[in-house]
C-alpha cells in the first residue's frame, strides 16, 4: 500500500501567481501593511489565498518588520465592566486595521505591570496600550519607563490611558472634572452631607476622583468628613463592605455615598438595601464609569460617563496615527434614580 506524500505549504509566491498580482502586492493584501492596495487585486489575493489554503509566517514578518500585526492591552482588571468596555473598543478598531488584540492583566500590580511589558517586548508587538491607573508613589515607574522607551525605539508604539505620568502618548480622562462635576449637580439637588467609597489612598485615579469630589462639595458649601471616606477593594464587594461598615458606624446625618467606581456603587447599592434601608430614599448612591449596569440596577445610577468603548477606539487611533500627540475625554454627568431630588 503506497501512502501519500504530504503536500508542501503554500508559499507568498504561490498566491501571487495565482492572483496574477506581484509577489508586493499579494503581501500587502495579507500582511496588515499600512499601503493601500486596490480592493479587486486584495480581493483576488484573499480568494487565491483561501484556494491554497496560504497561512503566512508570522515568525518571519516579526523578525523581517520587526513588529507583527499584534497590539497588547494590559489592564488591571478582566473581570471589572470598566476595562473589558475598554478592551471591546480596542478589539474594534483593531479589527477594521486587520490587527490583533492579546490581553494581559497586572492585577494592580506594578512590578507584574513591569514584567509583563519586559515580556511583551520580546513578542514584538506594533502597539502596546496600559489602561490601568499607577499608584502615586511609583517605585516602578523608571524602570518602566526605560522598557516602554526602548521598545519605541525599536519601532513599537505606546499608549496610556488616564494620566500622562510616563511621557508617551495619552488618552487623558477627566477624572477630577468629572467628580467635581458631579458634586456639583447632587449639590443642586440639595444633598449636604456626603460619604465616598474609593480604592487605596496611593492609587492615582481614584485619588483624584476623591479630590474633584472633595472640591466640588467644599466650594458648595457640602460637608465630607475625613471619617466619612471609606477605603476599600476596587470591587462590587470592596463597595459592599464599605457601605455596610458605613452603615453600622452609623450614618450620623450622611445622606449619599460616592463609590469611585460604577462597581462599587453596585455594592453599595446592594449593601443599604441588604440593612433595610431604601437605596436613594434612605441613602442615595452615585459612582463613576457608566458601565451598561449602572442603567439596569435599581434603582438606576447616578454616575460621571465615560464612553468607554470609544476610549479604547481613540487609544489604538493615536498610536497608529503619525502624528502622535495625546487626546482628551470629557466626562458627563448622568443623573438618574439613586439620587432623587430633596425636599
Amino acid at each position: 500500500m503506497s501512502e501519500s506524500s504530504p503536500t508542501a505549504p503554500a508559499t507568498l509566491h504561490d498566491v501571487a501567481r495565482e492572483a496574477g498580482v506581484s509577489l508586493a502586492t499579494a503581501s500587502r493584501s495579507l500582511n496588515g501593511s499600512t499601503r493601500r492596495v486596490n480592493d479587486d487585486y486584495r480581493q483576488r489575493v484573499i480568494e487565491a489565498a483561501a484556494r491554497l489554503r496560504y497561512t503566512p509566517n508570522l515568525s518571519a514578518q516579526a523578525v523581517a518588520r520587526g513588529t507583527t500585526t499584534t497590539v497588547a492591552l494590559v489592564v488591571a482588571d478582566l473581570t471589572d465592566p470598566y476595562f473589558s468596555s475598554i478592551a471591546s473598543g480596542v478589539i474594534a478598531e483593531a479589527d477594521r486595521e486587520r490587527l490583533i488584540v492579546t490581553m494581559a492583566a497586572t492585577e494592580r500590580d506594578p512590578e507584574r505591570e513591569l514584567d509583563l511589558v519586559r515580556r511583551l517586548r520580546g513578542q514584538r508587538p506594533r502597539v502596546i496600550v496600559l489602561a490601568g491607573s499607577r499608584p502615586e508613589v511609583d517605585e516602578t515607574g523608571a524602570a518602566l519607563a526605560a522598557e516602554l522607551a526602548a521598545y519605541e525605539d525599536a519601532g513599537g508604539r505606546v499608549v496610556l490611558i488616564s494620566r500622562n505620568e510616563l511621557g508617551f502618548r495619552t488618552v487623558r480622562l477627566g477624572n477630577r472634572a468629572g467628580a467635581e462635576a458631579l458634586a456639583r449637580e447632587l449639590l443642586g439637588l440639595g444633598y449636604r452631607r456626603f460619604a465616598a467609597i474609593t480604592g487605596a489612598d496611593d492609587l492615582r485615579t481614584t485619588s483624584d476622583r476623591l479630590d474633584g469630589f472633595r472640591a466640588g462639595i467644599t466650594a458648595g458649601g457640602g460637608r465630607l468628613d475625613d471619617a466619612d471616606v471609606m477605603r476599600a477593594a476596587l470591587t462590587r464587594d470592596g463597595g459592599y463592605a464599605g457601605t455596610r461598615e458605613l452603615i453600622e458606624r452609623g450614618l450620623d446625618g450622611v445622606e449619599l455615598v460616592f463609590a469611585a467606581t460604577d462597581v462599587m456603587a453596585i455594592g453599595a447599592l446592594s449593601a443599604i438595601r441588604d440593612a433595610g434601608l431604601a437605596p436613594g430614599r434612605d441613602l442615595a448612591v452615585a459612582g463613576f464609569d457608566d458601565i451598561a449596569t449602572a442603567r439596569d440596577v435599581s434603582p438606576s445610577l447616578t454616575t460621571v460617563h465615560l464612553p468607554l468603548d470609544e476610549i479604547g477606539c481613540r487609544a489604538l487611533r493615536l498610536a497608529l496615527d503619525e502624528a502622535g500627540g495625546d487626546a482628551s475625554i470629557e466626562p458627563l454627568v448622568v443623573l438618574r434614580d439613586s439620587t432623587p431630588r430633596r425636599d
